[in-house]
């Protein structure tokens, strides 16, 4: 969905899909123009919302001229931001005749936003993966088909400071969604030229003005340059996902991205994270997160506390990169999804595997991290 999605946070998924393509081999196909699409996809609902038959309102949909499959394959893997993304599949009309087996991962679902009408879908599927854990349920229920949660990840490879770590100039980076006091607080600091504070000057955007997006031309160079960022970062503000909209999340947390990436490039990570077993099961470690209200005035006295004990801030860059390269990188996502499908491991993945291992060896042994 690259070529008609370009949000600064669909970069993530689509990194996803270039770990999978780089150890797989894998053959794309990419939707190019998104009109035809959303109008085939209105027609949809309508029709599904008239008649009530899937077969019928499949009918009423107009062919969107997209090339057939040219051979067959043992596995079909779409990757999706949202669930709004599932009528792709009508891009690609011959995709269960062609494909062994087929699975699914979709990037975020929330509980409240579940569009019944695209999920029944995904019924030809062989398994479903999302993201998200509080959804897998009613996902299952809804389409009749296995649902597993599959925790977001990152290439850590890129992400990762070793083996030749950058003198972390960035004091702290504090990128999306943001609390305006904490902000405030470093926003001060950062004009008396007491910190180097990396943050969004875009608008802000959505209801109440609390989401930080934008679009972004190319998502491998924006992942890029995010990861060479945090890498020369000291902290990072990470917070559970829309921790700024409680009232829409309804107490089932969510595991943000702004985690694997920190931990990645060994960066101090600051923030809220999630209250739930499924958080502290992945980040079982000491210090993975040191928690910094959202609201925070008194963010600068946090972090030159933590500053005061070197030691400990050595100790944090190498527990989280260590864990990154042997938890979090996306080839252990896929080698998961894989032993559920009962597809063996590529040698790609495997000599991954391999290489990650050998990052977290180098990041227990690193002498202390350049600052």
């Amino acid at each position: 969905m690259r070529r008609v999605h370009d949000l600064v946070a669909f970069c993530l998924p689509y990194e996803l899909e270039d770990v999978v393509a780089e150890v797989t081999g894998a053959d794309r196909v990419e939707v190019a123009n998104d009109r035809p699409l959303e109008f085939a996809r209105r027609m949809y609902k309508l029709g599904r919302l008239a008649t009530r038959s899937r077969r019928l309102a499949r009918a009423m949909v107009p062919r969107l001229g997209v090339p057939a499959l040219t051979r067959d394959y043992d596995l079909f893997l779409p990757v999706f931001n949202n669930p709004y993304e599932l009528f792709a599949l009508h891009a690609v009309p011959d995709w269960r005749q062609r494909c062994r087996v087929a699975a699914c991962f979709i990037s975020e679902v929330w509980d409240y936003d579940i569009p019944e009408y695209l999920l029944e879908l995904l019924a030809d599927f062989d398994h479903i993966f999302l993201a998200s854990y509080h959804p897998t349920q009613d996902v299952a229920r809804i389409v009749g088909r296995p649902c597993t949660y599959l925790p977001l990840a990152v290439d850590v490879l890129r992400f990762a400071p070793y083996p030749s770590p950058p003198w972390r100039s960035i004091d702290v980076c504090n990128i999306g969604r943001r609390s305006p006091v904490t902000h405030a607080a470093l926003l001060r600091l950062a004009r008396e030229g007491r910190i180097f504070y990396y943050y969004d000057t875009v608008r802000a955007s959505g209801e109440g003005g609390r989401q930080m997006t934008f679009s972004v031309g190319n998502a491998s160079e924006h992942r890029l340059l995010l990861a060479n960022l945090l890498k020369r970062s000291r902290y990072y503000v990470a917070n559970r996902s829309r921790v700024n909209e409680p009232e829409i999340v309804g107490g089932k947390e969510e595991i943000s991205s702004r985690f694997y990436e920190g931990v990645a490039a060994g960066a101090v990570l600051l923030g809220e994270p999630p209250g739930s077993d499924e958080f502290r099961r992945q980040f079982d470690w000491q210090d993975a997160v040191i928690r910094l209200s959202f609201d925070s005035p008194d963010a600068g006295e946090i972090m030159a506390a933590i500053d005061a004990n070197p030691r400990r801030i050595e100790r944090i860059r190498r527990d989280n990169v260590c864990n990154a390269a042997l938890r979090h990188d996306w080839v252990h996502r896929l080698h998961a999804l894989f032993d559920t499908l009962r597809i063996r491991p590529t040698e790609a993945m495997l000599a991954r595997e391999e290489r990650l291992r050998s990052l977290a060896a180098l990041a227990r042994e690193a002498p202390g991290d350049a600052a």
